[in-house]
């Protein structure tokens, strides 16, 4: 007798249980094929998908494109079997993939290579997005074996037990967490528009080595570009230490102390932490952070990532990042910006030994060179690249919660096998 259980989260106006199935009972695996590399390389006919292909933009729920397809005249050649018992579930079987336990909706007639498995549904029995959800709460990475080549085979999979509501309940259940994926793919792709839309616009509203003007200019701008080295428009370029007492000088709540992991590409991220007393506080005057100041990593794997300080509270900073306070005339956004583009970070890489980004000393940075216009020009572009910023954040911050979401909903919705 089938085992009988009910989800913690559930729309209103179902009751029944679920029921206990091997995926086998309601479906089969298949596993991939030979790919010979003389047959790869069609543009076009039907998909032949590898786990590369998960990788590609746009596939990041579904495949719905491939890096390779092949013509009837090859399937007919090669006597291939075309998947067309579609939606199927594509995902690796084989390898280090296996250990990513990615898993993608296929809707059209397909084939796979030999690194790959496809789980074909019963289209009598599933409803295909329930069955996309359902999957993302396999883990098939346990189907492997400890210490060898990460690997399962078709009977594995079929051997797994899930539970299954009616089939409306699963079309309910499989519309919802579609329109999750379509909010998290929308965001994102937004977020990754705006980057590219930064990107651009950091490579032309900046002039080019050797020239005075920039491509794009907001209106009202004519005035020439100058050469100015950082060391000449700042009141300090300094950092700070360890603080004296070890452990003991931090505590749970107090003044922030900035550390490398706090300096991100554009922001300063306080939501990890850490906090001093004010008597350390006191012993480190000589590095604490204004509103404003331009933050840069000098030391370990992030350095040279920057961000401006935009924080209402006092804080401080460790040895590992280093404080550029400019002159009045000189825009602290502007000069993070410069910092983060291409030149500032060939510059970071130049300024030490072989380019190995072992660390930046303080005389270093104050050589670092860039183009200003008026303190008016660098004031909008600031702004304008502020306002760019907090929109990625916004769409990101959005992806993420709507991803955070989607977690707590697939370990709610579904009950265990």
């Amino acid at each position: 007798m089938c085992e009988m259980k009910e989800p913690v989260i559930r729309f209103k106006g179902y009751t029944d249980e679920w029921e206990q199935r091997k995926l086998g009972e309601v479906g089969n695996a298949k596993s991939g094929i030979g790919f010979p590399d003389a047959e790869q390389g069609g543009v076009e006919g039907i998909p032949f998908f590898k786990v590369s292909d998960m990788n590609l933009d746009g596939n990041e729920n579904e495949l719905i494109r491939a890096n390779n397809y092949v013509t009837q005249e090859q399937i007919k050649r090669k006597r291939w079997n075309v998947i067309d018992d579609v939606p199927a579930i594509f995902f690796a079987k084989v390898g280090a993939a296996v250990m990513l336990n990615r898993k993608r909706l296929v809707r059209m007639p397909f084939l796979l290579d030999n690194n790959t498995m496809a789980y074909i549904f019963d289209s009598n029995v599933w409803d295909s997005e329930f069955g996309k959800a359902l999957f993302e709460t396999i883990d098939l990475t346990k189907l492997t074996q400890v210490g060898a080549l990460p690997s399962y085979n078709a009977s594995d999979v079929e051997d797994i037990s899930i539970m299954m509501p009616s089939h409306k309940e699963q079309s309910r259940i499989g519309a919802y967490f579609s329109n999750l994926d379509n909010l998290i793919t929308l965001h994102q792709r937004k977020c990754d528009d705006l980057q590219e839309v930064k990107k651009y616009m950091l490579q032309k509203m900046f002039p080019r080595n050797g020239e005075k003007i920039p491509e794009i200019r907001f209106a009202g701008f004519t005035d020439e570009w100058e050469q100015r080295k950082l060391g000449d428009i700042t009141t300090k370029i300094g950092s700070g230490k360890t603080p004296c007492g070890g452990s003991e000088a931090y505590v749970d709540d107090g003044i922030p102390l900035i550390r490398s992991q706090n300096v991100h590409d554009d922001v300063v991220d306080l939501s990890d932490v850490a906090y001093i007393d004010e008597e350390t506080n006191k012993s480190m005057e000589n590095s604490l952070v204004a509103y404003n100041d331009v933050l840069l990593n000098i030391t370990g794997a992030s350095i040279g990532r920057s961000a401006v300080y935009k924080g209402s509270k006092p804080a401080n900073v460790n040895q590992h990042v280093c404080i550029i306070r400019p002159t009045e005339d000189y825009s602290s956004d502007f000069i993070q910006m410069n910092l983060a583009s291409s030149n500032g970070q060939k510059q970071i890489d130049s300024s030490q030994a072989g380019g190995a980004r072992e660390g930046l000393n303080f005389r270093q940075i104050g050589k670092m060179e860039f183009a200003f216009p008026s303190v008016d020009e660098q004031n909008k572009i600031g702004t304008y690249f502020r306002n760019l910023n907090n929109l990625i954040t916004l769409h990101q911050c959005e992806c993420d919660a709507l991803k955070e979401v989607k977690k707590f909903m697939l370990q709610n919705m579904f009950p265990e096998g």
